[in-house]
This record gives structure tokens, C-alpha cells and sequence, in this order.
């Protein structure tokens, strides 16, 4: 067996000025799109695999950027250390952030900034009280979401050019999660699960999936499932979803199986979700949309036989949504809590 990809598995770190040319008299003169002063939030997106963060103007500008592995080996105080390292560095190289949206995996309260349900994917988070633990840290304003309702949000904020009412959004990375929007507002449900289309059961009796039930979407859908399959159905080692996407977009005979049997689930599961809730349109997002350029004609081609009216996109914001959505719930909360005053 040979290796592919091992890049995957090493700790990386970025940090990158985004608009170096604008000096900080040409910050003054900009405004956003309320026509107000340009604020600076810290937008931070959280996964099973890494924690990235951004400092993002009001405006939509992605002014810096910082990423981490998630440190999962050593459960809640380790997905923490994670958040905290992202967190500092950005406040190390910018002033005057007005506050703190972090989008995380799991089920999320969001009045009191708890994550109140969270799988195998980040050990031991469920019960953390993000929200008052970066309140407290950092003496800022913070504001707490599902992950693939932050990415909603950031999609419906910056992403597309037409503006949808009604939307979902499957996001597809170490897990699966997805994110309703209906009549302009992301909907939470009743028990913080509406959207949770990773633990749908998509094969009766399948995979055993970390939530306890067995043949849920994610288990077939995520970028961890992707390596997994090609992993145990090729004779070759793959360590990330893009270089699986790569060898059958190079046509190599043994992975055109697994990519095409991942096709076809994605395509029922996006019928699926296309006759439960007829959204204007599903919006693909997370870490596998990255690698689009070899598999989305094929997936679109794959959806023809359901004669699916919604439309299918690709997030535009690619695996940056969750970022741009939480720092949005900042932008947000802090004029909401203005008019309070």
C-alpha cells in the first residue's frame, strides 16, 4: 500500500494579512452596508479537525486570518486550548474588536452560549458554556452558534449574489451538519436540531455513527467517511478527501467506485432534503467543497434522474462561511444591544 496526502496530518498554523494596501485613513472613510462606521470582529468557526479564526470587518473584509489543529486528545480542555490560541494571536496584531462569534459543531443554545449536545467529534464539549467562558477571558461580547448555521449566515451575508428567502445548507467536513433558513431566519427548532441532517439515517441499519444510531448521513458524507471507504474499499492509503477526489478526477480504476457511491448518496440526500423542507436552493459548503472541481459535475449529472427543482450551489464563501456567519451574530448583537441602551 502506498500513501497519499500527508500533509493532512500535520499541525499548521496560517496568518495572513488580507487588504495590506489599505492604510488606516482609508479604514475611516469606509462604511458598511447600514452606512455605519466599519466595526472588527473576531469570527472563529470550530471543527473536529481544526479551529479557524478571522478578523472581519463590518463590511465584509476578511482583514486576518489564524488556524489550528483542533487538540482533541485532550478532550474539552484541549478543544479549548485550541480556541484560546486562535483567539490570542488575532488580538495580538489587532485593536478595537468589538467582539467575539464563534460557530462550533454541535447543538448550541443560543441565549446562553452553551453547547448543550456535541458527538465524539470534539470529546467531551457537550455542557461547555462557550459564551461565558470567552465573555469572562477576554471581556468581550460573545455570541455562540451551530456551525452550519453560522455558515448559513455568514453565505446569506456575503455569499450569493441573489439573496434566497429560503435556504439549507449541508455542510460537509469531519462531520456533516446543515442549517435551515426560512423566510430570511435561520430556523433553531424547538430543540437546537432543526437542520441536523448529518444523523438522518440515510442507509437503514448502516455504519454505526458516533450519536448512537446506525446509517446516518454522516457516516457516509463527511470528508472522515470519504477516507474511510477509500481506505477499506482501494488498495491505497489516502489521509485527506482531496487527494481521494484527485485520483479519480486522474481516473484511477480503483477509487472511481468509492467517489461514485459517495456521489450517489449525496444525491439522494439532497432529494431528500429538496422534498422535505423545498428551500429555494441547498448551498454545499464545508472543508469537501474545496475540492469541487473534481467531483461537482459529476454530482450535478447524478441529480438529474431525482428532476430536482431546487437549486444546488456550492458555497461561495467555500470553507470560510462559518467564519464571515460568526462574525456576523457579532456585528448583530452589538447593534442590537445599542438600540437596547
Amino acid at each position: 500500500m502506498h500513501r497519499a496526502g500527508d500533509a493532512g496530518q500535520n499541525l499548521y498554523r496560517q496568518n495572513e494579512r488580507e487588504n495590506s494596501t489599505s492604510s488606516g485613513q482609508q479604514n475611516l472613510l469606509r462604511r458598511d452596508s447600514d452606512g455605519g462606521a466599519i466595526m472588527k470582529a473576531i469570527g472563529i468557526d470550530i471543527g473536529g479537525t481544526g479551529v479557524k479564526g478571522g478578523i472581519i470587518g463590518s463590511d465584509g473584509v476578511m482583514l486576518r486570518r489564524e488556524a489550528v489543529k483542533t487538540n482533541v486528545l485532550n478532550n474539552r480542555e484541549g478543544v479549548l486550548e485550541s480556541l484560546f490560541s486562535v483567539i490570542d494571536s488575532l488580538l495580538e496584531k489587532e485593536e478595537d474588536i468589538v467582539g467575539i462569534g464563534v460557530g462550533t459543531a454541535g447543538r448550541v443554545k443560543t441565549d446562553t452560549g452553551e453547547v448543550v449536545y456535541a458527538t465524539a467529534n470534539l470529546p467531551g464539549w457537550q455542557g461547555t458554556r462557550v459564551g461565558q467562558l470567552l465573555t469572562e477571558r477576554y471581556q468581550l461580547p460573545s455570541f455562540i452558534e451551530n456551525d452550519a448555521n453560522a455558515a448559513l449566515i455568514g453565505e446569506a451575508w456575503k455569499g450569493r449574489e441573489r439573496k434566497f428567502v429560503s435556504v439549507t445548507m449541508l455542510t460537509l467536513g469531519t462531520g456533516v451538519g446543515g442549517a435551515n433558513m426560512l423566510g430570511g431566519k435561520v430556523v433553531t427548532g424547538g430543540h437546537y436540531q432543526s437542520g441536523e441532517w448529518g444523523h438522518v439515517v440515510l442507509v437503514p441499519d448502516g455504519r454505526p455513527c458516533n450519536c448512537g444510531m446506525k446509517g446516518c448521513i454522516e457516516q457516509y458524507l463527511s470528508g472522515s467517511a470519504l477516507v474511510k471507504s477509500a481506505n477499506e474499499g482501494t488498495s491505497i492509503n489516502f489521509s485527506h478527501g482531496k487527494d481521494i477526489f484527485r485520483a479519480f478526477s486522474d481516473g484511477i480504476e480503483e477509487i472511481k467506485k468509492v467517489v461514485d457511491t459517495y456521489l450517489d448518496h449525496l444525491a439522494l440526500a439532497i432529494y431528500n432534503i429538496s422534498v422535505s423542507v423545498d428551500p429555494e436552493a441547498v448551498i454545499i459548503g464545508g472543508g469537501v467543497i474545496d475540492s469541487k472541481e473534481y467531483w461537482w459535475d459529476f454530482l450535478l449529472k447524478k441529480l438529474d434522474k431525482y428532476n430536482v427543482p431546487t437549486k444546488i450551489l456550492p458555497a461561495k464563501l467555500g470553507n470560510e462561511a462559518g467564519m464571515f456567519g460568526a462574525a456576523k451574530l457579532v456585528f448583530d448583537g452589538v447593534k442590537k444591544r445599542g438600540k437596547c441602551q
